[in-house]
């Protein structure tokens, strides 16, 4: 009830009518993984230098259907940030700016749920520039991988459980090669990979098992 309300609120502060279809529903299952290289952690300071988006229906990653684009930033990189996504100011500079980028990234979206590793930090980076371009933030709904795979390994686990949801973890444990990371592009394609693995997991009830001290043994079902 509260989500509705506040999707119809959004709805009438939205500036550009044009965009209304962020508030329709997206083509029957499918949703939009996305991924965002900034210039640091910060999301009320720090810029967008890269965001790739794929879209995933059914089970199929449409890689024929990918988005990317190089932002240009006002905002230095951290250097940590540099040695994380490898991209110099310079390139950063030469990008277009995220005025041009979004309304192209908001089409590709469309009504579809937003799938992401940690999401809310993707899709809080995107809200800095939407609520200047259409007076709202992105009402779609959100899905994150990293909480599908705590549900799949460390529901119910004790509570002295040492928890890993890294990126690499969930990749190790699910047996997914890894690509190059901190390439939005390529985070993406994991990331759909991940959800769409972890998905089927929790269609069949299967989990992640664990020994006694937590180290993962294989795959098995739900007990």
């Amino acid at each position: 009830m509260l989500n509705a309300l506040r999707r119809r609120l959004s709805r009438a502060m939205l500036a550009d009518p044009a965009y209304t279809f962020l508030f329709e529903a997206g083509p029957p299952d499918e949703v939009v993984v996305i991924d965002c290289e900034t210039t640091g952690l910060n999301p009320r300071k720090d810029e967008i230098i890269t965001v790739a988006a794929i879209h995933v229906r059914g089970e199929r990653i449409l890689t024929s259907a990918c988005f990317e684009a190089v932002a240009r930033t006002e905002r230095k990189s951290h250097p940590d940030a540099i040695k994380v996504h490898r991209i110099f100011d310079a390139e950063a500079r030469a990008g277009r700016p995220m005025r041009q980028i979004l309304p192209e990234l908001l089409r590709f979206i469309g009504g579809r749920p937003i799938v992401g590793y940690y999401t809310d930090f993707d899709v809080r980076m995107l809200d800095r520039y939407l609520t200047r371009l259409l007076n709202i933030r992105l009402p779609n709904p959100r899905i994150d991988v990293s909480a599908l795979y705590y549900d799949r390994k460390y529901k119910g686990a004790p509570d002295h459980l040492m928890i890993d949801l890294s990126f690499a973890s969930i990749l190790r444990d699910l047996g997914i090669p890894p690509l190059a990371q901190h390439d939005a592009l390529n985070d993406a394609l994991m990331t759909a990979m991940i959800y769409l693995q972890l998905r089927d997991m929790a269609r069949r009830g299967a989990r992640i098992a664990r020994d006694r001290a937590g180290a993962v043994v294989g795959l098995g079902a739900a007990g």
